[in-house]
């Protein structure tokens, strides 16, 4: 009989180890340990690849072995968790960079024909997406339309299948004292046991 797994992807995309949204991504995988669920961590910084989809998809580029590791991370994982600051309205160039090259039609989703829509080859995994900006809630939401939101939890993580895709931002970082940024550990920790308890495990 297949083995049951509860295989949760933890992927950091600061490239400074020692930021905010490491610290959030340890106490979120605390957490998720606590829930009853296995943890795998990948540091995008630690990667070696190209982070240039030097023709599209109009060419064949070869994954390198950082990538196809990443990518069979993702295979057995039921859940992914994502951790990146926005920068520029945006999700750093690391991010941007890994799902151009790794997030491949084929792999991710694929056309049929007679439908406009594609097929999101990713489904049957949750994700949470964990941000922080110095922005305030009302600025990111009225000013920048979440921009963030839209193109990465909408136009990527949907768009490949990725189901349900919860969402946790800390605005005003800047602003926040240390006592502030101790109790968003303390929340995160939290949330990570919640999805581990409600994650659906995958048969492999």
């Amino acid at each position: 009989m297949a083995k049951i797994e509860r295989m949760h992807l933890v992927i950091q995309g600061h490239p400074a180890p020692d930021s905010l949204s490491d610290a959030l991504a340890r106490a979120y995988a605390s957490g998720l340990e606590r829930g009853g669920a296995r943890v795998e961590h990948l540091a995008l910084r630690s990667l070696d690849f190209d982070p240039h989809l030097r023709a599209g998809f109009s060419g064949r580029q070869e994954l390198e072995p950082d990538l196809l590791r990443a990518q069979a991370a993702i295979e057995r994982s039921s859940h992914v968790a994502w951790f990146f600051p926005t920068w520029w309205a945006g999700p750093p160039a690391l991010i941007k960079g890994f799902v151009d090259r790794t997030f491949l039609p084929g792999w991710s989703f694929a056309y049929r024909k007679r439908s406009p829509l594609p097929e999101g080859l990713l489904a049957g995994r949750s994700a949470r997406v964990v941000t922080t900006m110095d922005s305030p809630s009302w600025w990111y939401r009225f000013w920048h339309r979440r921009s963030v939101h839209a193109s990465f939890v909408n136009a990527t993580l949907r768009f490949v299948g990725f189901g349900p895709v919860r969402e946790t931002t800390f605005f005003g970082q800047n602003t926040r004292t240390a006592e502030q940024r101790a109790a968003w550990l303390r929340d995160i920790e939290r949330i990570g046991e919640r999805d581990a308890r409600r994650s659906r495990p995958r048969s492999g």
